[in-house]
């Protein structure tokens, strides 16, 4: 038995899929089955079962291969330490971010730093925050850009930005005015929200509660770009963070939404860069996350981000 059997087999419950697994570890599907089943055979157990629609792992398949991704996170951490002492900036690294912070943030932030560390290879996934906590705490990534607060003391995090929320309204909405709106002024309006498993939407609710204020329970988006746009056909209003607000400027139908900052001291939501403590790439996300906040875009993590 060897770590490249483990990682197979651990391809395979991710994946349930030998072709697809073989694929996620550079290998032919042959070879990947074979190694496989001489790991059986080394066990003297099954861990696989096959048939031609899937493949499906025996309870024992389960709890080893849950087991072997504890095992290769820590081998994959010494091989990391071991680099890192060297030289922080290089390797491969996979970073998670939020779909609400992703395409706001992630194209203003990515060219400058391949220019500053071209030796370091960022692998970046999109995904919700459970999911992204479900796979930095297993090791298959290794730092994430989530909102705060995260529960738990298994998890070290360096701050990017603190984030207001505004207001976003059909133009024309007797909320389209000049001054900055209060939170009291929104309880005869109903929100416009994103579906269950975004962090946003829990904060927006948290406003919501606070303020007494309804949501739109016939309608929830799966992307901040569909809220807007459901504004823009003045279908109802929402609340738009800074870094996607900012975006809504610039878009070719800006001009059917406004956008309202709050009053002092506005709603808002704390960015944040999350690894693993004990990382190894710990230099390595401190630097990253310095090179971040420097970026126009996030300005100053004291300080709330403009709009325009």
């Amino acid at each position: 038995m060897n770590l490249r059997d483990l990682r197979y087999l651990v391809a395979v419950a991710e994946h349930r899929h030998f072709g697809r697994a073989a694929r996620a570890c550079y290998v032919s599907q042959p070879t990947l089955s074979t190694q496989l089943k001489k790991l059986e055979d080394y066990l003297e157990v099954q861990l696989v079962e096959r048939n031609r629609r899937r493949v499906l792992l025996t309870p024992l398949g389960e709890m080893l291969a849950e087991r072997a991704r504890t095992i290769l996170a820590a081998v994959d951490d010494m091989v990391e330490t071991a680099r890192a002492q060297a030289e922080p900036m290089t390797g491969d690294l996979r970073l998670g971010v939020i779909p609400t912070v992703g395409p706001y943030l992630l194209p203003h932030v990515i060219p400058d730093l391949a220019r500053a560390y071209p030796r370091l290879r960022l692998h970046l996934r999109e995904d919700l925050t459970q999911r992204l906590l479900d796979q930095l705490r297993a090791g298959t990534l290794d730092g994430a850009i989530l909102a705060t607060p995260i529960a738990g003391d298994d998890l070290v995090a360096e701050p990017l930005c603190r984030e207001p929320f505004y207001l976003a309204v059909p133009s024309g909405h007797a909320l389209d005015r000049p001054e900055p709106v209060t939170v009291d002024e929104l309880r005869d309006t109903e929100l416009m929200l994103l579906e269950e498993g975004h962090c946003l939407r829990d904060q927006a609710l948290d406003l919501c509660r606070q303020a007494d204020i309804g949501e739109a329970a016939s309608f929830r988006a799966t992307s901040l770009e569909t809220l807007r746009q459901m504004v823009a056909a003045g279908v109802g209003a929402t609340l738009l963070p800074a870094l996607a607000a900012a975006a809504s400027r610039r878009g070719p139908d800006h001009a059917a939404v406004a956008l309202r900052p709050f009053t002092e001291p506005p709603p808002a939501r704390e960015l944040a860069l999350y690894w693993r403590s004990g990382s190894a790439r710990e230099p390595t996300f401190r630097a990253l996350a310095a090179s971040m906040r420097e970026a126009p875009v996030l300005d100053n993590p004291t300080q709330t981000l403009p709009v325009a």
